[in-house]
């Protein structure tokens, strides 16, 4: 046997154990049955939702505590199902074709 097939053998087998670890940790962290939400639904953070509307972080604060707007925490981040985003979005954006329709 090549020494360095030995030395490649010996580290690819600590490179298995610690991402043996480490799959171990994440499971801990986040048990597999949980469901955040189904697989083809998309999540999106504050960022996305900021840009999503063209408004600011505070706006969407207060869309948040108003109960306006849907949304989660998980692990202290906010996240937003796209779908309830777009139903937000044809909810206020129709009252406000509304009102400049009256103008």
């Amino acid at each position: 046997m090549f020494p360095e097939k030995e030395y490649f053998d010996l580290g690819a087998q600590q490179i298995i154990e610690r991402l043996e670890r480490i799959e171990q940790l994440c499971l801990a962290i986040v048990p597999p049955n949980a469901t955040i939400s189904p697989a083809n639904e998309k999540l999106l953070d504050n960022y996305d939702v900021c840009q999503m509307l063209n408004i600011s972080k505070r706006t969407l604060q207060r869309y948040r505590s108003l109960g306006d707007l849907p949304y989660q925490m998980i692990y202290h981040k906010t996240l937003y199902k796209e779908k309830d985003v777009r139903e937000f979005i044809a909810r206020h954006f129709n009252k406000f074709r509304k009102m400049k329709k009256r103008e």
